[in-house]
């Protein structure tokens, strides 16, 4: 098999039902012939290892490790879906105070292990608070850590497609920007339906503008739906997506969708948010998103929930304020899309 690289790529929580379908697809996919599986639950890691081992998988060597620094150690990528996972009932939010914990403890063990590191995907929710923690402690640039945000563009795709039964490639330009939460901003004007601009179809009799409104409901409740239909919360789609994301920092095919990226700019200020990016070798960059004066009124209420639990998290001990960050990296100082 042909490998994108030699390099180091650690599996982060990967007895988890994500993680493990992460490592798998990372195989499938040519990722690494060097791939390590860590969590803290022993048995469980050493179960995915011997999983992806009957496999039969060609030329790859898949190790395993409960130790966060034999993790660490000489890592050039990481995807890490290692925080505590969304149950029935739950909001991305009320994830938000032992996620934190975790992500703090993460960056600052990155920094301590692998400072080096070229990239590092982070998709335990809320993603937007834990990746914005890790890339304060772990050092290193805004361009080399990505949050996942593509399941909400994803999932219009999905909706959209489902709305006009129509196959999805039919669906071009679905996309959802800010947070990765319940109050994200669904833009309908980059979209096209077989050609045909959303923003010409939307209060028609082909699609009545309530139509719209409920479908955006659905998209911003997808996780929810998933655990009400599965019982669980979502781990294939995070899977395939994150492993996507990783791929295309490693120098593969381009990323297809918005990621979650670290934005400073005039009207967004140190904060990390679903964007319009290009994952690439040399890093992540995004460019300032265009919209309609309603759905930039979206993406500013998103922007402003997504600030109130930064602060939150500010409240808990866990970061410093705003101020002090370049204290503990100065690379976010950087002015950004």
């Amino acid at each position: 098999m042909n490998f994108l690289t030699n390099d180091k790529l650690v599996i982060v929580g990967a007895a988890g039902m994500i993680g493990s379908n992460m490592a798998q697809t990372a195989i499938m996919m040519g990722l690494t012939n060097n791939i390590c599986l860590y969590d803290p639950y022993a048995p469980g890691v050493e179960g995915v290892a011997e999983e992806m081992r009957h496999c039969g998988f060609e030329g790859v060597n898949v190790t395993y490790t409960s130790d966060i620094k034999e993790a660490l150690t000489d890592a050039k990528y990481i995807v890490n879906s290692g925080g505590a996972a969304r149950k029935a009932g739950m909001t991305r939010e009320d994830l938000l105070k032992g996620n934190a914990a975790i992500a703090e403890e993460f960056g600052k063990n990155v920094k301590q292990y692998c400072p080096d590191v070229k990239h590092i995907v982070v998709i335990f929710n809320p993603a937007d608070i834990t990746g914005l923690i890790i890339l304060l402690y772990s050092g290193i640039k805004p361009s080399q850590l990505t949050t996942l945000a593509a399941l909400d563009s994803t999932r219009l795709r999905s909706e959209l497609a489902r709305q006009f039964n129509v196959p999805m490639d039919e669906v071009t330009g679905a996309r959802t920007y800010g947070g990765h939460g319940e109050q994200m901003a669904v833009f309908a004007s980059t979209c096209k339906v077989n050609g045909v601009a959303l923003n010409d179809i939307i209060g028609t009799e082909k699609f009545p503008k309530e139509e719209w409104e409920a479908l955006k409901q659905r998209v911003i409740q997808g996780g929810k739906h998933i655990i009400d239909l599965r019982g669980r919360s979502s781990f294939q789609s995070p899977a395939y997506v994150s492993i996507e994301m990783i791929a295309a920092a490693m120098g593969g095919k381009p990323f297809r969708w918005p990621a979650g990226t670290y934005v400073n700019n005039d009207r967004y200020s140190h904060i990390m948010m679903a964007s319009e990016t290009d994952i690439t070798k040399d890093g992540v960059a995004c460019t300032p998103l265009k919209g309609t004066e309603q759905e930039m009124a979206e993406l500013d209420a998103s922007y402003k929930h997504l600030c109130a639990l930064r602060d939150e998290v500010i409240a808990m001990g866990v970061m410093p304020p705003v101020a002090e960050w370049n204290k503990i990296n100065p690379n976010l100082d950087a002015k950004t899309c």
